[in-house]
């Protein structure tokens, strides 16, 4: 799909040299061949419409250099825990995996504000896609060039230049299953003609509208599928389950009179007299105790929730974006832009899942209790229980049962997010002798605000009626809860509540002169030089309702984020850069630069970077370029309050005695369930990360039809910021992490500590291909592009003093980048006339794939496979334009219609259940139509 910038055949090549001088993505330096030194990929406006693609974030998702992490709406659609807010939202880019927050998204080649609650990260929301002309993509790290954030790459989003005429585009992208349909309208005009009027003025509008796409309107979205390993690891029932606790129904357990092991989850439906799990509610199934090694649960009952969630959240854009460009004199331009975006996205989550607890405190639920009310329901659960077990000393008859149960009648949680972003950019271009200048003064901010949209209840009145018995969690399908039950969940709705709101602004003044040095080496070309500065004042804040302080005891279960509340903070920026382009003899260019950034609070760093081109003959020429790059923490990693948030999950032993730490009432040193607070926060003390970055390669083009490229890297980081080890890791490897294990004086783990620090490092390098043949076929031309990237190594080490671990490529990575050995874009076109055809196949390697606890510990289900399959998927599309000032695209994504590949990944460790949403798109089959009309 891409065409490589150095890779354009000799004609094309004998027209680019006709063209202005033009300063390309990581460079400074103006020429007249966009043909340089590092790797850069062009994908043309023609080239998007082709395939059907309708925002910023499809094109990221098939471009191989894009990592397959967590940045798409698809998978980043999961509650987000106190202290990380999600995304809400938020499409990131994410280049070669080192994350959406180290990877540089430029509009025009200036910064824009990241997004107003996360502050790390742009959202590829705000991007005026409609008026994009082209996206420039380098695919190298360049913080010698733009600094911070630039470790991964950059993504430059370049819009019309000098545009006149009236251009209507609409747009819908329909799923054939129902569900996940796009649909986009634009309007581009521009007036003045800057050669002959000397003025250029030009807008463009776009909207768009995402539909929301629910689990259940997808077969593959099924999370009972235990003959293979998965089943779903919640015990939270539309009937409920009956669980353990210290004076309740149940005490610590009710002896199985058939095995005499303990059972600490016990659901009425899934004794031998039951009426079976199936029967309790919908998406009910039995909990597979030896999937997730947890045997006091054989008798408990699971649900479906990833099937219950949304798979792809609603999304309405409203983008804008207009330049005015004024000629002074023959050499000089003056010009004036903005750009204004509103996102309002949605998701929406399965029901709250109820925890009650006994001689519950403010920030709790109570269990159920026995009186008049309730008798009749408690008796009948009591009798269930007595009728399987015979009587225990630990069957209370009287006692509070404690439970776990699905609030179906709460109705789906809902969190809506607004968000507001501008850029306003005033610049100056031009000439004088014979160097050239760039001078812009801009302001960027992102604002953004979400608000709860339903399914979240004040935790007082919610209490009251869970205390009374008023909402009864024991009634099979058809029995209804009261009127009473109704009526008190109505008065207790906390929708339209804000939950918080967040603001990000930069400011920046930004001048480069380039030029060149007036003498020779050996080559025929001058000796450039281009020399510039950055002055940027980077402002955030994060604030709600005080009343979030109070927490579970103001509204139950909401993702209220009050000890992060940020006061306005702001830091200075200051930076100066060099760059040096040396044509030493005609056949080999070297080019040198270096920037100095100085920040308020972490002094200055240096990076310098070295690249070369040596062409030896026309049809090759080799390259390579390195590097140093560093990232400073963002205002939330620095700034953030401390986030105590007790541990929901009822599999917890101390790891100091228990191996792994899995809870198991039979094993003697894992007997003692605990269920600690986990410890979130920033970290002041915080240094900038820093990174190393190498890349070698070819180009060749031996005939005017053909030309490959082949570009080996390698980027390695230091001292990287990290938080929230996975509670997985940290257990089971606990001699690594025993202080993160906060113990009281009688030696009991009170907390656990996942907050910030500089730590460990990655390593990370792979190859990339690019291949072009072109020619001719009956009457037209066509042309087969293969673009692939493979990579070769991803290590990781979460302490600086540890060896690196072994190459974790192909292997299951639980919350970020999905480190796939191989991808590929391959594509067809063949046009002639009025017609343009294209074939694409878009391929996605096989990895090994998540372990739950039980086949851990050597559990096997019949049908088990421990890799996941591949996942390839072929788009087509056709352009006609017969009728003048017409275009019209009709494009079919996924053309066979193949569903995601099979994985036992579930939504504890992210999003998607049964699949990934980090390499598969839930839509399916699609047909899009795109029509165009110039007047």
């Amino acid at each position: 799909m891409a065409q490589q910038a150095n890779e354009q055949d000799t004609k094309k090549q004998e027209q680019v040299k006709t063209l202005d001088r033009m300063t390309v993505t990581g460079s400074r330096i103006k020429r007249t061949d966009v043909e340089a030194a590092l790797p850069i990929t062009i994908i043309q406006k023609a080239e998007i419409e082709a395939q059907g693609i309708t925002s910023a974030e499809q094109l990221l998702q098939q471009l191989n250099i894009a990592s397959n992490g967590p940045d798409s709406l698809s998978a980043n659609s999961g509650i987000a825990p106190p202290g990380t807010r999600g995304n809400n939202g938020v499409s990131g880019a994410n280049l070669r995996g080192q994350g959406a927050d180290a990877t540089l998204v430029l509009l025009n080649g200036r910064r824009v504000a990241s997004h107003g609650l996360a502050g790390q990260v742009v959202d590829l929301n705000s991007i005026p896609f409609a008026a994009i002309e082209r996206v420039e993509v380098l695919r190298d790290g360049a913080s010698a060039v733009y600094g911070t954030d630039a470790i991964g790459g950059v993504i430059n989003f370049i819009t019309r230049d000098n545009y006149q005429g009236l251009s209507v585009t609409g747009g819908a992208d329909v799923t054939q299953q129902g569900g996940g349909n796009i649909f986009q309208a634009s309007v581009l005009g521009g007036f003045g003609d800057l050669d002959t009027d000397r003025w250029n003025v030009w807008a463009a509008v776009n909207v768009k509208k995402n539909e929301i796409l629910r689990g259940n309107q997808r077969d593959f979205a099924n999370s009972f599928q235990p003959d293979r390993g998965l089943s779903p690891d919640s015990r939270g029932t539309p009937f409920a389950t009956i669980v353990t606790g210290t004076g309740s129904l149940i005490g610590g357990g009710l002896k199985d009179p058939a095995s005499a092991l303990t059972k600490t989850s016990i659901n009425t439906l899934d004794l031998p007299a039951g009426a079976g799990c199936e029967n309790g509610g919908e998406m009910m199934g039995p909990y597979d105790d030896k999937i997730w090694a947890s045997p006091g649960a054989s008798f408990a009952c699971a649900w479906d929730y990833g099937r219950a969630r949304t798979i792809q959240q609603p999304v309405q854009t409203l983008q804008g974006i207009g330049r005015a460009t004024f000629k002074i004199g023959d050499h000089h331009q003056f010009f004036a832009e903005f750009m204004g975006s509103k996102v309002t996205s949605k998701r929406v989550f399965e029901a709250q899942q109820i925890s009650t607890s006994i001689g519950a405190g403010a920030t709790a639920l109570d269990a159920y209790e026995l009186n008049a009310s309730t008798k009749a329901t408690y008796d009948s659960v009591y009798n269930s229980l007595l009728n399987y077990f015979g009587p225990q000393a630990s069957l209370a008859y009287g006692a509070p049962i404690r439970y776990r149960w699905r609030c179906e009648i709460c109705g789906p949680r809902q969190l809506e997010t607004t968000s507001r972003a501008y850029r306003l950019l005033f610049g100056m271009t031009g000439t004088v002798g014979t160097w050239d200048y760039d001078v812009g003064l801009s302001r960027a901010q992102s604002r953004a605000e979400s608000v709860l949209a339903g399914g979240y209840y004040f935790t007082p009145q919610l209490k009251a009626a869970l205390k009374t018995g008023l909402l009864n969690p024991f009634l099979m399908p058809g029995q209804g809860q009261s009127q009473g039950a109704y009526s008190a969940l109505a008065a207790a709705d906390a929708t339209g509540l804000q939950l918080y709101s967040g603001i990000s602004t930069t400011t920046t003044f930004d001048a480069s002169f380039s030029g060149s040095l007036g003498f020779k080496l050996w080559s025929k070309e001058d000796v450039q030089a281009a020399v510039g500065m950055d002055l940027r004042r980077e402002e955030y804040e994060f604030s709600g309702p005080a009343a979030w302080s109070a927490g579970n005891a103001f509204v139950f279960g909401a993702p209220g984020d009050s000890s992060n509340y940020l006061s306005p903070r702001h830091r200075n920026v200051k930076a100066l850069f060099a760059e040096f382009n040396v044509p030493v003899f005609d056949s080999l260019e070297v080019n040198l630069a270096v920037r100095r950034d100085q920040y308020d609070g972490f002094g200055g760093s240096t990076n310098p970077k070295y690249s070369f081109k040596w062409k030896p003959v026309d049809w090759v020429a080799f390259r390579g370029s390195y590097s140093t790059g560093f990232k400073v923490p963002d205002f939330a990693k620095l700034f953030r309050g401390i986030t105590e948030t007790q541990y929901t999950g009822l599999d917890l032993a101390d790891p100091s005695i228990c191996p792994n730490g899995r809870y198991n009432p039979d094993v003697a040193n894992c007997k003692v369930q605990i269920r600690p607070d986990i410890v979130t926060g920033g970290n002041p003390n915080l240094q900038p990360e820093e990174a190393k970055q190498k890349s070698i390669g070819f180009v060749l083009a031996p005939t005017s039809n053909i030309d490959v490229s082949v570009d080996w890297w390698e980027i390695e980081r230091f001292n990287t910021i990290r938080s929230g080890f996975s509670l997985s890791t940290m257990t089971s490897n606990y001699n690594l992490y025993a202080s993160n294990f906060i113990r009281d004086a009688s030696g009991n783990i009170i907390q656990i500590d996942q907050r910030y620090i500089n730590t460990g490092g990655t390593l990370t390098s792979g190859i990339e291909l690019d291949a072009n043949v072109r020619g001719e076929l009956a009457g037209g031309t066509w042309n087969a592009h293969l673009n692939g990237s493979y990579l070769d190594t991803f290590k990781t080490k979460s302490f600086d003093n540890l060896p690196y671990t072994g190459n974790l490529v192909g292997e299951y990575e639980r919350y970020f980048n999905l480190p796939i050995k191989w991808k590929h874009t391959l594509s067809f076109g063949w046009n002639k006339g009025d017609w343009a055809h294209t074939l694409t196949q878009v391929y996605r390697g096989g990895y090994k794939d998540y372990l739950p606890p039980g086949i851990v510990n050597g559990y096997v289900p019949v049908n088990f496979n421990p890799k996941v399959d591949s996942y390839t998927t072929y788009n087509y599309s056709v352009s006609w334009t017969a009728i003048q000032h017409l275009k019209a695209t009709f494009a079919i994504r996924n053309l066979l219609n193949t569903d995601p590949p099979f994985t036992l990944r579930y939504l504890d460790d992210g999003d998607g259940a049964g699949w990934e949403a980090r390499v598969a798109d839930p839509r399916g089959r699609s047909f899009n139509l795109l029509v165009e009309y110039t007047f």
